[in-house]
Parts: C-alpha cells; structure tokens; sequence
C-alpha cells in the first residue's frame, strides 16, 4: 500500500489505497476516521481528510483533494486533478471527471454526471478538460447532466434529469431539458445541512 492511513480507519476486504499510476507519485493520504467498503479503489497523489465514508466499489483518482466529512457513495467516479470541500454528499453511481471543482455542503444526487468534454473523441488537438465548478450549498439531482465549464452559483439547485447547458447564478434554480434558470423559491432559500446533521 503506497498510503499513509490514520490509525482509527475501518478499511473492508478488497480495497486497494495508493494505486501507482506513476513511478514518481505521492502516496495516497487518508485522515482519521474514514469508513472505506469493499471494491473502492483510491489512487496515489490523493489527500483525504477527516470522516470519509465510502460505499463499495468507488473510485478516486490521482491528483484528487477531498475534505472532511464527504460521502463517495456506491459505484461512484471521482476522476483524477479534481477537489471537493467539506461535507459534501456523492451518491450512487455519481460521475465526476478531471478538472472539476466541488465546494463544501454540496449534494450530488444518484447517477448525477458532470462531463469536461465539449466533444467527445473529435477535435483532439484542441482538446483541454474542463470540468464544472460547483460552488458552496449546491444541490444536483438525480440523473441531471451538468456540461463542462459551467458553474454553478452558491446555493443553487438542478432538478432532478436536468441537463444544464449554461451557468447557473447563486440562489437559481436550472430545470428541464435543456435546463432553464430561475431564481429558487423563497422556501428552498437556505444552506444544505452537513452530511453528519
């Protein structure tokens, strides 16, 4: 195990921490109590913090910073160069490729996908990944679709199966297919509760 892992961690069966992609990498560092299930694999050049809990068979990539007290769940894609803040939820199935960024009280709902590829295997030469931003007290749905580089304000929502082709500003709300924005009702207007509340 090419990782350094606080002592109090509970660790399954089948996992691998501080997969080498690279002869030169840093190990793989996991702060004190995380919960990591069996099948997650979690790669070196990878700093975790306090808290993680994992479901089984996540996944995070090198070059990857996570806060503390996050949720990777089941099936979850962290792709590598990517950072998350403090208590943020990832459930079921969510995708997250390089290159994006995700603040803290952020909720990523099941089978959520953000994409960093305007086109897909064309335009090779002109290719730079370019992953959404997800700004504090965000919320995304299940099964919403946020395309590379928009970013999504503080306290936003996306409904559930949106997929959201433009930025959404601080407090809005992006629904439907393509997604409209429009400010978030007064009764959705606060920040998301922390994972351990």
């Amino acid at each position: 195990m090419h990782a350094v892992v606080a002592e109090d961690c509970t660790i399954s069966d089948d996992v691998e921490i501080g997969l080498r992609y690279a002869d030169d990498c840093d190990k793989a560092v996991i702060g004190s109590g995380a919960t990591i299930r069996s099948g997650t694999r979690i790669y070196a050049d990878v700093t975790i913090g306090e808290q993680l809990t994992t479901g089984h068979d996540a996944l995070i990539r090198e070059a990857t910073t996570v806060g503390n007290h996050v949720v990777v769940g089941t099936d979850v894609v962290v792709e590598g160069h990517t950072e998350i803040g403090d208590c943020v939820k990832i459930e079921t199935g969510g995708f997250l490729p390089t290159h994006t960024t995700v603040g803290s009280d952020v909720f990523i709902g099941p089978h959520a996908v953000l994409t960093n590829d305007r086109y897909p295997q064309r335009r090779r030469r002109e290719y730079e990944p370019d992953g959404p931003t997800l700004h504090d007290g965000v919320s995304v749905g299940a099964n919403a679709t946020v395309l590379p580089g928009v970013e999504i304000g503080e306290g936003a929502m996306v409904g559930a199966g949106s997929v959201v082709t433009q930025d959404v500003p601080a407090w809005h709300q992006a629904i439907g297919v393509p997604a409209t924005i429009e400010p978030l009702p007064d009764s959705l207007r606060e920040r998301n509760r922390g994972v351990d509340e």
